[in-house]
């Protein structure tokens, strides 16, 4: 779209797939100088080319951001309680620090072979070289 364009939707939901989504976008078009109007639905009183279009954009807009925080207080009140219960967050390490070692002097050595250390450590190249580079350092 062009400056000047306006983006008409049959209902808001068909802009964004949350409220955040929708913010975002439509500050992205309205950055590029390009208006949005709502047909039906509840969002139909919403055409940012006007001022009271902009003004119950903001307020969805600030909606948005309270909900946002809202569940990123939530999700860290929710991790502390977990690391307070002696729970740690997190994908398990696919190497233990014995076969990392392990890799680490495999790797130094230049007649290892890459696949058949991968098969006895069980796991692919791509993560060998997570934890060793070729030259067998960390």
């Amino acid at each position: 779209m062009r400056e000047g364009d306006v983006l008409v939707v049959w209902k808001l939901d068909r802009v964004g797939r949350s409220l955040h989504h929708l913010v975002k976008t439509v500050s992205m078009l309205s950055e590029r100088g390009v208006g949005l109007k709502v047909l039906t639905g509840q969002g139909a009183q919403i055409d940012t080319t006007t001022a009271a279009g902009r003004l119950s954009f903001g307020v969805f807009a600030a909606l948005a951001e309270f909900e946002s925080e809202l569940i990123r207080e939530r999700t860290m009140a929710g991790l502390q309680a977990a690391r307070a219960r002696g729970r740690k967050g997190g994908r398990k390490f696919a190497l233990s620090k014995s076969q990392v070692r392990m890799a680490q002097a495999a790797m130094a050595s230049r007649d290892t072979s890459v696949s058949e250390l991968c098969k006895e450590l069980g796991v692919r190249p791509v993560t060998l070289y997570r934890y060793v580079d070729p030259n067998g350092n960390l």
